[in-house]
């Protein structure tokens, strides 16, 4: 996951790099004499590594206009809380100030997606970002036993 602006636009430039260098390498290939099933056989590792890095710079962009994935049972948390700083224009920098610590403790929560975050930190987060998250519980009623 892409976290930072400096992040995403290292990806994007990776990317238009990654894009390059396959089209390059077809043309070798071709010219090597390589017939297009041996081709693909060589490029389709690169291409994975490009897939997976577009998808990554495509959720970043998401995150950036607000479309979030909902949250059950408060699996991805962490991602949604990485997702509303980003959506908020806001650095690891300047959510450390809001919060008073350092930059490196931001990063080291959000590489790690909040795991094992206390109610209360999740709840410092919200309020930095100024975000108010509701909940809404939906539960089987059927008698157990």
């Amino acid at each position: 996951m892409i976290k930072t602006e400096k992040e995403y636009l290292e990806a994007k430039k990776r990317l238009e790099q990654e894009y390059k260098t396959m089209d390059e390498h077809e043309i070798k290939m071709k010219s090597a004499g390589l017939n297009s099933e041996q081709i693909k056989l060589a490029i389709d590792p690169l291409k994975s590594f490009s897939i997976q890095l577009r998808e990554e710079v495509e959720e970043y962009e998401r995150l950036k206009r607000g479309q979030f994935d909902v949250v059950v049972n408060l699996n991805g948390l962490g991602r949604t809380l990485i997702a509303l700083r980003i959506y908020k224009g806001m650095s690891q920098k300047d959510l450390a100030e809001k919060l008073g610590v350092l930059e490196p403790q931001i990063s080291r929560d959000e590489r790690n997606e909040y795991h094992g975050a206390s109610i209360e930190k999740i709840q410092k987060v919200l309020n930095a970002l100024d975000v108010t998250i509701k909940s809404e519980i939906s539960a089987d009623f059927r008698k157990v036993g």
